[in-house]
């Protein structure tokens, strides 16, 4: 080669640099020496990172692009992994994930927001008074786990203020697991629920998550806020998802949410998410799309022979509308 200049192979890009003389290439580094660790906290493009037991803060490298790096992930990093002030590690690699939590804003958006990664219990947390209890939310974050591989579980809050009875009896066909607490009572079954697993906490701002997330780990000291008694919502105090180490496994904080969009759902799975109506949709016609006005939908039979849950078959029917926008869900 003229001038004893090295050849380029063909993974090499055939242009230099702007204002250099090295030329670029498409060749990555396999960054082999890079330590484990795992996200559990983002906050505006800076993520912090559980390494051998050392919080470090961290950026992505640029090579990963634009995808999303989330709370729960497991990645590998290279830099600066001693944790001290000021000092930014880089993130250059994300692992393979065993779960994905995602929800959507509504359930006509197209785009789907990932809440966290490799959880394997979905604790969906619900005030019995102080707001009101939301089953139509307890409906859709039960989906969302169904579709994520999930297992649910439900906690209801503030039971010194009213009871659950009325509340769990349209969840008793589905063995539902549940724990009921209020404002100082005993945690000891829900300690044996979270105990070595991965759990992420979703519910409404107001219902008392982040006050039964410091009871549990009380120097997470997440920010408690109150519910307007105008409008009978809470305020979101929490502003990020964030993973707490606590016996054995996590808990994952998540902000209270108003909305659970199940957009990205297919609606075939939106069935699937009830599966206490599994036996009457068996019955149903082929290519049934079980709403209001179907023509031989099981469902109606099966409710008005007391069944199953006429609420339950209202819920389904709520959020297949809502995916076509003709019903709020």
């Amino acid at each position: 080669m003229r001038g004893g200049g090295r050849h380029l192979d063909e993974d090499d890009v055939r242009v230099r640099a702007r204002g250099g003389s090295r030329p670029r290439t498409r060749k990555r580094p396999k960054h082999e020496d890079a330590a484990a660790g795992m996200v559990t906290a983002v906050d505006r493009g800076r993520y912090r990172c559980l390494v051998d037991g050392q919080e470090v803060t961290a950026m992505k490298a640029r090579e990963l692009g634009r995808g999303s790096i989330v709370v729960g992930d497991r990645v590998a990093l290279v830099g600066d992994l001693t944790g001290g002030p000021g000092t930014l590690a880089r993130i250059v690699r994300v692992e393979g994930r065993d779960s994905v939590l995602r929800r959507t804003a509504d359930d006509t958006d197209p785009v789907e927001r990932v809440i966290v990664a490799n959880a394997d219990q979905l604790m969906v947390v619900c005030s019995l008074a102080d707001p009101d209890p939301q089953p139509r939310l307890i409906d859709r974050c039960l989906v969302a786990a169904y579709d994520a591989g999930l297992d649910p579980l439900l906690c209801l809050t503030k039971a010194d203020l009213a009871h659950a009875g009325g509340l769990l009896e349209g969840y008793a066909s589905l063995g539902l697991r549940h724990v009921v607490t209020d404002h100082e009572g005993d945690l000891s079954d829900l300690d044996g629920l979270l105990a070595d697993r991965t759990s992420v906490l979703v519910g409404s701002s107001g219902v008392g998550k982040s006050t039964l997330v410091n009871r549990l780990v009380p120097e997470a000291e997440r920010a408690v806020g109150h519910v307007n008694p105008v409008t009978g919502r809470g305020r979101h105090t929490s502003t990020s998802a964030v993973a707490l180490p606590y016996r054995g496994g996590w808990i994952i904080d998540t902000p209270g949410v108003r909305s659970f969009g199940l957009a990205h759902i297919d609606p075939g799975d939106v069935v699937t998410g009830f599966p206490d109506l599994a036996e009457a949709v068996a019955e149903c016609p082929p290519g049934c799309p079980h709403t209001a006005d179907a023509q031989g939908c099981a469902l109606d039979a099966w409710a008005a022979e007391g069944r199953l849950s006429e609420a339950r078959v209202a819920s389904l029917r709520r959020l297949l509308a809502s995916r076509t926008g003709e019903e709020g869900a």
